[in-house]
């Protein structure tokens, strides 16, 4: 039986389809109203989506004593020398007036005594800029908001339990989206398509992403031949409450804003020393964090001085994971564990959100705008989201649709040359990632799990598309030669002489890896 008679083709018109329900997919959403856009969601919408688990704020400079330029140094710093400059201020100029936008949208950002937005601080920023809602509960509150804003908008078809598995390419321009459904295969016949999926923490043993979030967004333009950017950068958070759930719950940085230490299980504030403190750099404390439980010890965050008996109050969400815990963090020390928590790298874009493929769009965690470089600053990805799912919106709003019987035609010619894809499960990429491509990494490690993920990523199995995204991780941390940011090489532990960034795509990946696959036995 050809593909094409097992095949539905689902006509919507040629409008946009939006590839994922967090903050930039429902941003994109909403910006292109009253245009028809159609926003596929692989679980019911909001649910399986980072935004939701977000407990940071936004970083946006707002006060007398802040600026763009002091955000962009922070930014910068954070970055460790690989930010696209021109492109991180682009985004950060843009924060006060997206803040003023989600306040008109409705989303309930907290505020101080006088009626004014409240901000917190977080690590490696110099100034208070971080805006919440309800503590501790920022990116449930935007995505609630934005979501009753998405279900009140009639331009917008919004498509549940849908799982974009490849997106079809004719002569180097998009053409549709095959998905699979509980009906079958579905194919939409399309020339415009944003990938807005989220991150890749999923790939991982321990990670704070939904479980869904191991990079099937990266999959997806990765098979289409987009190029991917900075992939070997992986921001592991330094405190997820140790358990044995997935995804870990996380801790928010917030907490050691509010002046929480790290402690071992003897009370010794082991970050003591280290400039910064317990607000240094992510990828600084995460390591710190590693090197502890690696020399054998339990390390624990100690909120019992600070913030004390106002921790309910101030972090109501982290106080329900804690006692659910069976730790109450007024009196007892939280134990705590990194955890793979942001991905810098993505779908290399340009500042309209564009990939190298014609009529592919990438924004949010799943895009590499050059905000972040080797170290995302903290609260960071959340503007980021909202501005760049504005700025692909606009970017879309002035095409042209073109003719519906002409995308069918193509997109049917494209479907049957590919086989409909099974489900997707990264259980058997999870173990082989964590122990290759961690906080800490080396060439024999890297090498490793290239051997093992290269027979995964290219089977036509459940493991596959995640062992794609891995793969390419692998590859781009083999070829990066030097410790930078989240970027940690204990073989070769300083800075290169010049901080580049890296390109790749899935053809050369691949190649790559065939020349560093061990020798056959004879």
């Amino acid at each position: 039986m050809t593909q094409s008679r097992m095949t539905e083709f689902h006509d919507v018109g040629g409008a946009p389809i939006i590839i994922g329900g967090g903050i930039a997919g429902l941003m994109t959403a909403l910006t292109l109203a009253p245009r028809p856009v159609v926003l596929l969601a692989k679980s019911p919408l909001g649910h399986e989506a980072s935004s939701v688990l977000a407990q940071g704020g936004v970083a946006v400079s707002l006060d007398a004593d802040d600026s763009v330029d002091l955000h962009l140094a922070d930014t910068l710093a954070a970055g460790d020398g690989l930010c696209d400059a021109a492109a991180a201020r682009a985004i950060l100029a843009a924060g006060p007036a997206m803040i003023e936008e989600l306040v008109r949208l409705g989303v309930p950002f907290d505020r101080d005594a006088k009626g004014e937005l409240a901000l917190g601080l977080e690590a490696a920023h110099s100034r208070r800029r971080i805006v919440h809602a309800g503590g501790d509960s920022t990116g449930h509150a935007i995505v609630k908001t934005l979501m009753a804003r998405i279900q009140a908008t009639p331009s917008v078809t919004l498509i549940e339990r849908v799982a974009a598995r490849r997106i079809l390419v004719e002569d180097g321009g998009v053409v549709g989206v095959l998905a699979n459904t509980h009906c079958g295969p579905v194919v939409f016949p399309t020339d415009k398509v944003i990938i807005a999926t989220g991150g890749i923490g999923a790939l991982y043993e321990y990670g704070t992403n939904p479980a869904g979030s191991f990079g099937q967004g990266l999959a997806l333009a990765a098979r289409a031949g987009a190029i991917m950017g900075d992939l070997e950068f992986v921001q592991f958070h330094p405190t997820a409450l140790d358990s044995d759930s997935f995804p870990l719950k996380l801790i928010s940085e917030a907490v050691r804003g509010e002046g929480a230490i790290l402690v071992d299980e003897q009370g010794h504030r082991f970050m003591s020393g280290v400039p910064g403190g317990e607000l240094a750099p992510r990828d600084v404390v995460a390591r710190a964090v590693w090197k502890q439980m690696q020399a054998g010890h339990k390390v624990f965050l100690d909120a019992r001085e600070k913030p004390g008996v106002d921790f309910p109050k101030r972090f109501p969400a982290v106080t329900a994971l804690c006692k659910a815990a069976g730790i109450d963090p007024v009196r007892q020390p939280i134990p705590i564990r990194p955890a793979a928590h942001y991905h810098m790298g993505g779908i290399k874009v340009d500042g309209s959100g564009r990939s190298s493929i014609d009529g592919l769009w990438a924004c949010g965690e799943a895009a590499c705008t050059g905000l972040h470089g080797a170290n995302r600053l903290a609260s960071n990805s959340l503007l980021e989201a909202a501005v760049c799912g504005r700025r692909v919106a606009e970017d879309i709003a002035g095409g042209k649709i073109k003719g519906k019987s002409l995308l069918r035609a193509r997109a049917e010619r494209q479907a049957n040359a590919v086989p409909a894809p099974g489900p997707s499960d990264p259980a058997l990429v999870r173990p082989i990632v964590s122990r290759g491509i961690g906080v800490l990494r080396d060439a024999q490690g890297l090498r490793e799990a290239i051997a093992d993920l290269y027979p995964l990523a290219t089977g036509e199995t459940p493991a596959s598309d995640a062992a794609t995204v891995g793969l390419m991780i692998a590859v781009a941390a083999l070829r990066r030669e030097e410790s930078r940011g989240a970027h940690m090489r204990t073989d070769f532990p300083n800075h290169a002489s010049e901080a580049r960034r890296t390109s790749l795509c899935l053809e050369d990946a691949l190649a790559q890896a065939r020349e560093n696959l061990p020798e056959p036995v004879v």
